[in-house]
């Protein structure tokens, strides 16, 4: 196996290792690290998923230029088939933190992109290199880059396949943080430990209707808005949190 998984204290750490190829995901990976995600979703232990990459080279490269990308240009797969991998598939609502270190290239961009809280070492290297290959980035890249950045720098990361550093990445809003690469994991940790301690309801809620709501009407999403908020206020967590706070 070179998708790492393990569940600790309520985090599903999920990890690429395959460190000697700078974690480039074979077909086989895309399957495994599909099934990490489906099985923390519904493992109620579960509240929140850290994701990473083995060794300091690299977070993840990408599909294996020797296997995935020629199955893909050869007709022998859809594309749809990595859904999973990038986290298209809806009812995907459980938070997901992801520490970057070194490469961060192509489908590990992509899986960035899945993200909901980014964390980089300062040394990671960020590009989207399709373009040169005369391919494109349709991991989720074509639908979620625009709608996370600015058009004008969505536009330059998928046309010129440049590289480009992590604090010109935190510019563009794609990172929250940046940090010195020894301070990668704890930085990350700590953001997971901080979410795993919120709602469960309530995090699914958030991460729902920012997903789901951008493409109503105005009118559409408030309504909507409005049913999921009630989910959250009638929810078990809700009455317990309402109790402490007026306990004190």
């Amino acid at each position: 196996m070179n998708i790492d998984y393990e569940v600790r204290e309520g985090i599903a750490h999920v990890r690429f290792n395959r460190p000697e190829k700078l974690n480039a995901l074979t077909l086989a990976m895309y399957d495994q690290l599909a099934h990490a995600f489906a099985r923390a979703n519904e493992d109620p232990e579960v509240r929140v998923v850290l994701l990473t990459g083995a060794g300091d080279r690299a977070f993840c490269v990408g599909a294996d230029l020797t296997e995935s990308i020629p199955a893909l240009a050869e007709g022998r797969f859809d594309i749809s088939e990595w859904d999973g991998a990038h986290i298209k598939q809806p009812g995907f609502y459980k938070p997901v933190v992801a520490a970057i270190n070194g490469l961060c290239m192509g489908g590990g961009f992509e899986i960035m992109l899945a993200a909901d809280i980014r964390v980089a070492a300062d040394t990671a290297v960020f590009a989207l290199p399709e373009a040169t290959l005369g391919i494109v980035p349709a991991g989720g890249t074509l639908v979620r880059l625009t709608r996370q950045i600015p058009y004008a720098y969505a536009m330059e990361l998928m046309m010129t396949a440049e590289r480009f550093s992590a604090r010109r990445l935190a510019d563009m809003g794609l990172l929250n943080r940046v940090v010195p690469a020894a301070e990668l994991a704890r930085a990350a940790l700590a953001y997971a430990e901080g979410i795993a301690r919120k709602g469960r309801v309530a995090l699914s809620v958030i991460k729902e209707a920012a997903s789901t709501l951008g493409h109503l009407s105005l009118q559409d999403a408030f309504a909507r808005e409005a049913q999921l908020g009630q989910r959250a206020f009638t929810c078990d967590e809700a009455k317990a949190g309402l109790r402490r706070f007026l306990a004190r």
